[in-house]
């Protein structure tokens, strides 16, 4: 008698740790939420682990499955709590970081803050050597200097380090080499090759890249054995998956080689959520919003699918302004991400203007409202005094929320200095935290020119449910869909995630000039290496293979993404690619350029499992008007008074049932807030739609 499948995912946030157990069908049998322990993050990891299986009545033992995302990358890049790195570059290009682009990412800011990319100068070495664009050996790596490259890597203080050699990705054998004699020499120094981590041109992103690995390389080897240690003790049997930037799953050994791929794995997990239900209710046009207890992070969905890229920046010194952060050359999920979450703090500034975050409480000491120790006012107390949340139930019960403190605390810190009563405060916070998420909404969609008032927002998280109605009426969007299961909406999307892995290298080519058999084999290579990867966690499972081809006219600086078959290229598919190329370039420049050559810089393979079959669609339920259970003051979004709302349990709720706004749908993670220019209905899935009355 075969295991029955039972899967268990765990998203470490930066207040809350969520855990969901899901049955081989996809359904969700237990789920939890915990206060992220951060000392020790697999001590809440493992406490919310315990707290599930046993309300499910099931032992890890039994667990067949594991993914695990977590924000600590990410968190360790932008408090820079990291490795101390040198960095080692061909003889000449010592001073790649310094001359990044060669721009100002603000030409007339004379205060400019140049972003922090973790390396002086005075770590920056550099060694004899040189490749050709081609993989060409000009100067052979100079072994004799090593000596002195070990000497200076000593009195730097440094236990980490990013090799990044002239043209390694087309040629890595000096990386190798350096690599292998350093480790002879200094076994206890982590080395990240830059010809492993991104073997792409462009020598400043992929040092970048390289140099961010190296960062959080040791913190994250350390922490990823220490949580596969607490599991195994406590009676894990199965492999542990980590969740990865791109959307797909990769094992703990590839973690702990890449951890730059683990940044932004939880909201990956929540954008892969929000492409289900997409696909599941046939929407084309979404905009996925997913609002934790630190950030937000909102993300667009075209056909089932989220919007993906090979580059980002961490740790902007100017909030949403391009080319102010740390480049990074990965595959990710692309979101914009914003400090607005429920424990983000709010205050006065020296001009007498209300702010709110991006600093947070974070779960230590938290919100006023939790006891913990917090004094400063959140975006979660505005919530309480405001009366959207219900201190009864709160968390799972887990702690008693004390709304008296969260009223006292918006009086005194932000009422007496402005002068407004805490109500008049909290209604301030919460406006300006709903239109900072509406201003970075529209700024994210105009970016990647679209439209926001078509499209469905999916909203999910801990406060996504609480403050999608409002938030939707800022960014003009009139529909909204609150899935099942949305306070823990990342984790449950880990659980649809495919054991996926993406490889992307530099092959210069013009395509006119392309020659298949050599691409066929570099094609083939990364396959089989993107291969490995997967088999690790998925030894025999179904794969489905996707390459891509970055082309672009001949001298200009970016690429368009241009899919391929999945099969050999032979000659006669020249003239269809130049086709598609062309086609794709007048769909984002409005039209092409004829006569000019076509080139191709990177080529890319992802290898990937397919994700859980979607369930059927049940018929459409009847439609019925439905009471709430009862009412309680809150104060209005709309009227700006307070007035009466309903309250409902959601798990009392029916597929078919109708309610007008305002009220508040509660559950044990989280509360749905329809307002009173929206309706709520259940459909025949069980997710929540509301609609915003005259949009």
């Amino acid at each position: 008698m075969t295991q029955p499948d039972l899967r268990l995912a765990t998203d470490i946030g930066g207040t809350f740790t969520d855990t969901v157990l899901m049955d081989g069908a996809g359904v969700v049998l237990a789920s939890n939420k915990v206060l992220t322990t951060h000392d020790n993050p697999a001590d809440g990891a493992f406490a919310g682990a315990t707290r599930v299986l046993a309300m499910a009545a099931r032992r890890l033992e039994e667990v067949t499955g594991f993914i695990h995302g977590t924000t600590l990358a990410t968190n360790a890049l932008i408090e820079k709590r990291g490795a101390v790195v040198a960095t080692i570059a061909t003889e000449g290009f010592r001073d790649i970081l310094d001359i990044a682009y060669e721009r100002r990412y603000a030409q007339y800011d004379i205060a400019l803050e140049k972003p922090d990319l973790l390396v002086p100068r005075t770590r920056s070495f550099t060694v004899p050597e040189r490749m050709s664009v081609a993989g060409d050996v000009l100067i052979g790596l100079d072994e004799a200097t090593m000596p002195g490259l070990l000497r200076q890597i000593d009195e730097s203080g440094a236990d980490a380090l990013a090799v990044c050699l002239l043209h390694s990705y087309a040629n890595p054998a000096h990386e190798r080499r350096l690599r292998d004699l350093i480790h002879a020499a200094r076994p206890s120094v982590n080395i990240s090759l830059s010809s492993d981590v991104s073997p792409e041109a462009r020598e400043f992103d992929r040092l970048s890249t390289t140099v961010a690995n190296a960062y959080i390389q040791p913190l994250m080897q350390g922490y990823l054995t220490a949580f596969e240690t607490r599991f195994r003790q406590g009676g894990l049997t199965c492999p542990i998956l980590m969740m990865t930037a791109g959307g797909g799953m990769c094992t703990l050994d590839t973690a702990a080689q890449f951890p730059i791929r683990l940044v932004e794995s939880g909201p990956a997990g929540g954008a892969i959520l929000a492409a289900r239900i997409a696909r599941e209710n046939g929407l084309n046009e979404v905009l996925s919003f997913d609002m934790g207890g630190t950030t937000a992070k909102l993300c667009l969905i075209e056909n089932g699918q989220p919007q993906t890229s090979r580059a980002f920046e961490i740790a902007r010194a100017a909030r949403f302004v391009k080319g102010s952060g740390m480049p990074v050359r990965i595959p990710v999920i692309e979101m914009i991400e914003i400090g607005a979450g429920g424990g983000s703090i709010a205050g006065v500034d020296r001009l007498g203007r209300l702010t709110v975050g991006p600093q947070s409480a974070g779960s230590d000491p938290g919100p006023v409202a939790f006891g913990r120790g917090g004094t400063q006012p959140t975006v979660t107390d505005a919530d309480i005094t405001l009366g959207y949340i219900r201190p009864e139930g709160f968390a799972e019960g887990q702690f008693k929320v004390d709304g008296d403190a969260a009223t006292r605390a918006l009086g005194e810190g932000i009422g007496a200095v402005l002068g407004l009563s805490p109500t008049e405060a909290a209604d301030g916070v919460s406006r300006i935290v709903d239109e900072s998420m509406a201003s970075a909404a529209r700024m994210h969609a105009v970016e990647w020119g679209k439209d926001l008032t078509p499209r469905m927002m999916i909203a999910f998280g801990g406060n996504g449910p609480l403050h999608a109605a409002r938030l939707a009426r800022s960014a003009g969007v009139s529909r909204i869909l609150i899935p099942v299961n949305p306070g823990v909406g990342s984790a449950v999307g880990f659980l649809f995630a495919p054991v996926g892995f993406e490889l992307v290298r530099s092959r210069y080519t013009l395509l006119g000039a392309l020659d298949p058999g050599a691409i066929n084999a570099l094609f083939q290579d990364m396959s089989r290496a993107a291969l490995s990867v997967v088999r690790q966690g998925a030894p025999e499972t179904p794969v489905t293979t996707t390459r891509t081809a970055f082309m672009r006219y001949h001298g200009q600086g970016h690429e368009i993404e241009i899919g391929l078959p999945d099969r050999t290229l032979v000659a006669e598919d020249l003239p269809k690619l130049t086709q598609t190329f062309e086609t794709a370039y007048a769909r984002q420049f409005s039209r092409p350029v004829p006569g000019m050559d076509i080139e191709v810089l990177n080529w890319a393979v992802r290898v990937e499992t397919a994700p859980p079959p979607l369930s059927p669609a049940p018929p459409p339920p009847a439609v019925r008007t439905r009471r709430p259970d009862r009412q309680v003051s809150i104060f209005c979004d709309v009227t700006a008074t307070d007035r009466p709302a309903g309250v409902i349990e959601r798990a009392g709720l029916s597929p078919g049932d109708c309610l007008q706004g305002p009220v508040l749908i509660t559950e044990p993670q989280t509360t749905t807030f329809v307002a009173a220019d929206f309706t709520a209905q259940v459909d025949a899935r069980g997710n929540l739609i509301l609609i915003r009355q005259g949009a």
